[in-house]
């Protein structure tokens, strides 16, 4: 399937711009939302912070307006927070979900419209593995992610009367420009002994990680599946831990975490 509309938030970097790039490559046009213009020039690049409602919607119209559909939104414009609990200053923490989740949900409230008129559409959300099974330290961006993972799961079942499918991927430890860009709170390191060591592990996992192409192909696969599981993962390692935080009791799954992340 190629000639489809796609847009992309985020696009500026890490999974937005690998999957700008490779929907791209299978023939769609890309239009991309993101602060900052898309360095590839086959993207139309659309200026727009996703935590402006109205910027959103006055983009998306624009696109739908221009193309006369949209078949796919790639939910993916995101930032993470490290930090304790008692410590995270609540105006992060509110930024945090401003973006990852607010953010996501105005793009998804924009699309939703001309996909339902249609009945036809696929939205695909960048949520995590940490909203799966929440990583101590991370408590805020954890929190986002599974805020994502409900929000998807409640919308997928409101619009699938209308032929519009809602999914999301659940990245585990990726090589991007993320780990960089994470807003660390080192406040509380004399009071929690094991914040330094655990972020530095997260860290040290993001730099090993998998590349961002794998996910934009994950992506790829979904945006072409007539039904897309609704919460999915990517690699066996992350597979088996979204399975294990299932079948486990969480007092059991939550213990395993803590050894990993807070020891």
């Amino acid at each position: 399937m190629s000639n489809r509309v796609v847009i992309i938030t985020g696009a500026s970097s890490g999974i937005g711009l690998a999957a700008c790039k490779l929907f791209l490559e299978k023939g769609d046009k890309v239009y991309g939302i993101s602060r900052r213009p898309c360095p590839d020039g086959s993207v139309v690049s659309l200026p727009a912070d996703v935590t402006d409602e109205e910027a959103v919607r006055r983009v998306i119209a624009e696109v739908v307006s221009r193309e006369g559909r949209l078949d796919v939104l790639v939910c993916n414009a995101g930032f993470g927070i490290s930090g304790a609990v008692e410590f995270t200053d609540m105006s992060e923490a509110k930024r945090q979900f401003d973006v990852n989740f607010f953010g996501a949900a105005n793009c998804i409230k924009a699309a939703l419209g001309p996909m339902r008129e249609r009945r036809a559409g696929k939205i695909i959300v960048t949520s995590s593995v940490a909203g799966a099974l929440s990583i101590p330290f991370q408590a805020y961006y954890s929190a986002t992610k599974a805020a994502l993972n409900s929000l998807v799961l409640a919308a997928a079942n409101e619009v699938r009367p209308f032929g519009v499918s809602v999914c999301a991927v659940l990245p585990g430890d990726i090589k991007t420009g993320f780990t960089d860009a994470r807003a660390k709170e080192s406040a509380g390191e004399n009071e929690y002994k094991a914040l330094k060591k655990s972020v530095a592990t997260m860290e040290h996992d993001e730099r090993s990680g998998m590349p961002p192409a794998a996910i934009a192909k994950k992506m790829y696969s979904l945006s072409l599946k007539k039904h897309p599981k609704p919460l999915s993962s990517v690699g066996l390692q992350y597979k088996a831990c979204c399975l294990l935080g299932k079948i486990l009791p969480a007092r059991l799954s939550n213990w395993i975490v803590g050894k990993l992340y807070a020891n």
